[in-house]
Order: C-alpha cells, then structure tokens, then sequence
C-alpha cells in the first residue's frame, strides 16, 4: 500500500503538468497575415491574342506538330542541371517538413547496458548488472513554436515543387527559342546563298561585258566587291547555325551526329503553329505560375516563423521517461527486476537571454516584410511579362502583312532591275540598290516571324507554362507532364 500511495503522489503532479499544457495547447501564437494581397490588375491592358487555333499550355509542345521540337525538349529537362538542382531543393524541402513534423512527437529510443563491479572484500562478491530499457522524451509544444516550424516547412516543401515546374518550363522555354533560332537561321542561310550565287553570276556577266568593252573597269569592280560580300554573308551566316547547333547540343546533352541528322530529316515553321488561350482574367492567369506561388508559399512559411521564434519567448515544457528489464548477477545468483520511470517533468522559464529572442523575433519580422516585398514584385513583373507578350504578338501580327507585302514588292522590283540590266538597258548600280532592298526584305520577313515565335514561347513562360497549384501534390520523383 505505501509503494502504491508513493507512485498515486508522484504520478499525481505529472499528470497535473500534462493537463496544463494540454490546455494551454490552444495557446498558440500566431505571426503576421500568412496570405496578402497580391495587388494585381483587374484586367489586361494588352490585347489578347486572337484568330488562329489556341491550346492549353500543358503539353503544348506536341501540338506543333514537329515531334522534334517535343523530343528536344523533354531532353533538355531530363539532361538540365537547373531541373535536377531544383529537385534536389525540393528533395531537401521534403526531408525539412518531415523533420519538423517529427518535433511534434515523442523521440523513442532503445539502449542497452552491462555493467561488472569487483569488490576490494573478499566477503562481497563481484557482481554484473545488465539492463534493457526503451527511454522517451516529449517537448510539449505549449505556444505552437513546434508547429509553426512545421508549417513553414509545408509551405517551402509547396513552394520548392513549384520551383521545380517552374525551372521545367524555363528549359522548356530556352529549349524551343534556340530550336526556332535554329531554323531561322536555316531561312536566312538560304537566302544568303542565293544571293552570293546571284551576286556571283552578276559579277561573271560584268566581267564579260567588261572584257568585250561594254562595262567601265569601275562597274567591274563593284560587281566583284558585291559577290565578294554575298560569299561573306552565307560564311558568317553558316558560322551562326553551326553556332545554334553546338548550343542545342548544350541543352539537349544529345550526341552532334545524332542531333545533326535528326535537325536534317525535315524541317519546320519559324513560329509555333498553335497558340495559347490566355483567361480574360489576370488573376486566373497569374494563379498558373508556379514562380508567383513560389514567392507566396514564402510568405506564408516567413509569417510561420514569427509566430515560431515569438513562441520561442515563452516557457517550455518537457517530459521523459523509460521502461525496461534489469538483472543483476552475484555470487552465482540472478535477480530480474522491472524498472520504469517517469521524469523528469522540466519547465523552461526563459528569464534572461541579452536579448538574443527579441532580436529573433525582429529578424524574422524583416524577413517576412521582405517576402511580402518580393511576392507583390513577382506580382507585378509576371503582369509584365505577359503584357509585354501579349504587346509583341499584335506587333508581330501586323508587322508579318507588311512585311510580305514589302517583300513581294522588292522581289518584284528586283526581277525586273535583273532582267534590265542583263538586256543592256539598266544599269549596275541599280541592279545593286535593288538586290540590297531585296535582300533588306527577305531578312526582315523571316525576322518577324522569328520574333513572331519568341513572343509565343515568352507567353507560355509568362502564363506559367501549364502549372496549376493542384501540382503541388505531385511527388519528387513523379515526373511530370512534359510543358
């Protein structure tokens, strides 16, 4: 009865501790607003883009009907030591969020002692005492200080798989601008070496004519200094693919022969077939990229550790204890025993620190105001980017109408200065002013439409390139739906 009277009065003020932090449980201290105001426009101020055939943006690459451009990308993502980089943050994050969550409960752990005592009497026997036993701690999370660690972990684990999207579709993005630069540099080799072979013929008709007296030795020079340019053209023009090639080799990790070959089996538009619908709504819009969430899960995670390091000012209550089997064997004889204990039961009472928890408190106040600098910065540079698109494809639209038409005009014009000076009646200069427009024309039509193909793929990048927040569900190692 008396050992059962002593074990009622100590587990009496143990139990009183555990109700009191249960009922302080609800204690919790709470950080500044973990959702703000993102103060975004209520509507575009750019046109939308219209006419055409619009997809979505998730998987839009396979939609141009150029498997190439599909397989160069997934690639890219799968070789990019971006995308690998932002899944080892988000790897890290997931690591973080199930190590906070693990201070909310009890830590276990098992040990296991032998200890051999000898006597300096010979009337005491040496003894061996041996013990196992399971010990447990529990730091009762009284003000929250545990679980808003937790919580700013869950947001930056959140916001960690939406980098991971967001570095996806940036390769993606690089991937076809470099692709579409490719192949308008294809166009404009092509046009280049027609010129120098038209400059070249020009410039032996010229010397011809020269020779038979008809031509002065100073339009024979011009002709041989024209061909000498257009050759200088196509060999610098020539240099630029080789360039574009060795730069899709870069990205894509895909052998140059290879490569090579499969950028010969045919040949594609200078601008995207397809394009993208985009909501009459910039907050819709603005929902889908995982950049601006990102920088909103960073808000949420820096009003966490406020509530966290204010929490981290008040008393903290721990508790642990152990249950086991002992034995002790002496002079031939063995004892087992059961052992257990409970305690100690510790409160933390900070009282003097220098100020070292206020100043946590503050830092982590600066960095929450900074975080919600930064996502209403994202805010409004997202705004931008899809704007300025927006701005670029209407520009593109329209340029492309005058271009061509500029384009058929000079080749129209070019053809008969040609065909004049052939027949005698037109003379050199002419013929060179006119190839000079032409040649002006031809470039600028396929640069339009090379403009023409960036500022689609700059309002894939902008809309978020078919992220959704429902993406934060997806794990590290689920590879996703190729951008």
């Amino acid at each position: 009865m008396k050992a059962a009277a002593r074990h009622f009065n100590f587990i009496r003020p143990v139990a009183l501790a555990v109700a009191i932090a249960l009922a302080l449980g609800g204690c919790a201290l709470s950080g500044p607003p973990a959702a703000v105001d993102a103060q975004g426009p209520a509507q575009w101020h750019a046109p939308l883009p219209h006419g055409g055939t619009v997809d979505g943006l998730s998987g839009w690459w396979r939609s141009q009907g150029d498997p190439l451009l599909a397989e160069l990308v997934a690639a890219a993502q799968a070789a990019s030591p971006t995308v690998a980089a932002a899944r080892s943050r988000l790897a890290q994050a997931r690591e973080g969020r199930v190590a906070a969550g693990a201070a909310l409960a009890p830590t276990v752990d098992a040990a296991l002692t032998s200890t051999r005592a000898s006597q300096q009497s010979a009337d005491l026997p040496s003894n061996t005492t041996s013990q196992g036993y399971l010990q447990a701690s529990w730091e009762i999370d009284i003000f929250g200080a545990n679980r808003a660690a937790r919580d700013a972990a869950q947001a930056r684990y959140e916001g960690a798989q939406a980098g991971w999207h967001d570095a996806r579709v940036s390769v993606a993005a690089d991937t076809a601008n470099t692709y579409y630069q490719f192949r308008a540099c294809e166009k404009l080799l092509d046009v280049a070496r027609q010129d120098a072979a038209s400059r070249a013929d020009t410039a032996r008709l010229t010397e011809l004519t020269a020779q038979a007296g008809f031509e002065a030795p100073a339009s024979l020079a011009l002709a041989r200094a024209s061909a000498a340019d257009g050759a200088n053209r196509e060999i610098a023009q020539r240099a630029q693919c080789e360039v574009d090639v060795k730069t899709l080799v870069a990205l894509t990790a895909i052998a140059e022969p290879e490569l090579r070959s499969r950028l010969a089996a045919g040949t594609a538009g200078l601008s995207p077939a397809r394009g993208i619908a985009i909501d009459s709504l910039p907050a819709q819009t603005l929902a889908q990229r995982p950049d601006v969430f990102n920088a909103e899960r960073e808000v949420a995670a820096a009003s966490f550790e406020v509530a966290g390091t204010r929490a981290r000012r008040y008393p903290r209550l721990g508790i642990a204890g152990s249950i086991g089997r002992g034995q002790i064997h002496a002079a031939g004889e063995s004892v087992t025993a059961n052992t257990w204990t409970i305690g100690p039961v510790q409160v933390t009472l900070p009282i003097f620190d220098a100020g070292r928890r206020r100043a946590s408190v503050e830092a982590a106040q600066e960095r929450y105001e900074a975080a919600v600098t930064t996502y209403r910065g994202s805010v409004r540079q997202a705004v931008s980017e899809v704007e300025q698109a927006l701005v670029n494809l209407q520009g593109t639209d329209q340029r492309t109408v005058q271009a061509q038409a500029a384009l058929e005009g000079y080749r129209a014009s070019f053809a008969a200065a040609e065909d004049l000076y052939r027949n005698g009646m037109g003379s050199l200069l002419q013929l060179e002013d006119s190839r000079r427009t032409r040649l002006a024309a031809e470039n600028a039509m396929i640069a339009v439409q090379r403009e023409r193909s960036a500022a689609w793929i700059a309002l894939y990048r902008a809309a978020g390139g078919g992220w959704n927040r429902d993406n934060t569900n997806t794990s590290v190692m689920t590879t996703a739906s190729n951008p």
